[in-house]
């Protein structure tokens, strides 16, 4: 004779739905694309050195796979960054909304070692003059 036993409290659901990212997790992502580059370093030599491959780099960077608490001190040694320096509120060292790209990082790198402040200047002013110019253009 097999006796049945009820089992206690209600019974457990689990969810299948998949988690979006948070702008948390957009925003640390957005910090570790832009110290990589940087640090003038591929996606797949970030991969290769914290043991995932270039996809998932990929999807950190993107905000769709979160970092995990023991990859995010591996990932900030490696940039050679405390990891507080991914955050949105200590990303003050890297002006990550602008290091969105590889060009982007060229032309700051170049513009860092322009020693002369008048060619600085001029070379603001000149990319400022073209910005205006493609605005008052895309409203057209």
């Amino acid at each position: 004779m097999i006796k049945h036993i009820k089992p206690i409290g209600k019974p457990r659901r689990f969810s299948t739905k998949k988690r979006r990212p948070t702008s948390a997790d957009v925003q640390v992502g957005a910090s570790i694309r832009a110290h990589r580059l940087l640090a003038g370093m591929s996606q797949g030599h970030l991969a290769s050195r914290i043991g995932v491959t270039f996809q998932q780099v990929q999807k950190y960077e993107k905000g769709t796979n979160r970092v995990g608490a023991g990859r995010l001190p591996q990932i900030a040694e490696i940039l050679g960054v405390p990891v507080a320096a991914l955050f949105k509120d200590n990303a003050g060292t890297v002006p990550v909304t602008l290091v969105t790209d590889t060009a982007a990082v060229k032309i700051l790198t170049a513009y860092a070692q322009i020693t002369d402040p008048s060619v600085r200047r001029n070379l603001s002013g000149l990319v400022e003059r073209i910005a205006r110019s493609a605005e008052k253009k895309s409203r057209r």
